[in-house]
């Protein structure tokens, strides 16, 4: 792989950690209001379903992290990471326009599943990266997971305050 080549995988790689982790935290701030215009429900109903909602999306990554790897061992790692993207943004699309509450659980359910790409872009890290620069590029995935957990209810919050 040319050197220019794999600057654009490493950096298209990181963004789509980033974007991931963005996704986990997006809807934190919004989450309360969001339910209770949803539901026409009380805050102590919102905060259950706010619950629900969080480890839907945590258990779909934890379970289908693996399938989504097997597909991109089967298929290639940019193709999955590619999909997978493409998914998430029709994704969020829907969740910010979900005019029920199973609408916005099964949205989020698909946004856990199209976030399991972890495994899939460390894999691919490790394709492209020679054995001398693994820890670094590693320490990247780490470093744009951090960044994406900060960006995604910064990015939420400010978008809430133009509209919920």
């Amino acid at each position: 792989m040319s050197d220019r080549r794999e600057k654009l995988a490493l950096a298209f790689i990181l963004i789509t950690i980033t974007i991931d982790a963005i996704g986990i935290g997006l809807i934190f701030p919004v989450m309360p209001d969001l339910i209770e215009s949803v539901t026409g429900g009380t805050l102590s109903q919102a905060a259950i379903w706010g619950g629900i909602l969080s480890t839907s999306y945590a258990v779909m990554q934890f379970l289908f992290g693996p399938v989504i790897g097997s597909l991109s061992d089967r298929y290639g790692r940019r193709p999955i990471l590619l999909i997978s993207l493409l998914v998430m943004s029709i994704d969020y699309l829907v969740m910010a326009m979900a005019p029920t509450i199973w609408l916005l659980l099964l949205a989020r359910i698909v946004a856990g599943i199209t976030a399991a790409t972890y495994a899939t872009a460390t894999a691919y890290i490790a394709d492209i990266t020679p054995a001398a620069e693994r820890g670094r590029r590693f320490g990247l995935i780490g470093a744009c997971f951090g960044v994406g957990f900060v960006l995604g209810p910064l990015i939420g919050g400010l978008l809430a305050a133009i509209d919920l």
